[in-house]
């Protein structure tokens, strides 16, 4: 059995940036803006990884460990702004949440 080429890897990776784009891009609901952001880093820590593998170096995992770091930094986050919009202002439309006053 061979090896998966870089090519597949990145072509994958560029198809999840451009659903999370997408997503980030159309949707209103902060759950679903917060999710295609999460789906973007996904698709930097693919790329990370497949550079990585096929250059014979740690340096893209250590750039990729770092993004999971960020990234669970960011969902701790976005998480308790989320339910504190839910509870001040009973929405997740971003659309609606357009000041930072109540």
């Amino acid at each position: 059995m061979g090896s998966v080429p870089l090519a597949h890897y990145l072509a994958l990776g560029s198809a999840l940036f451009a659903v999370g784009f997408a997503a980030l891009l159309v949707r209103r609901n902060a759950l679903v803006v917060f999710m295609g952001v999460e789906l973007m880093l996904n698709a930097a820590n693919m790329t990370f990884l497949a550079f990585s593998r096929a250059h014979q170096t740690m340096s893209g995992q250590a750039a990729a460990f770092f993004v999971i770091a960020v990234a669970a930094a960011e969902a701790a986050v976005g998480l308790a702004i989320m339910i504190a919009l839910v509870r001040n202002r009973n929405t997740l439309n971003v659309d609606e949440v357009d000041t930072l006053k109540y």
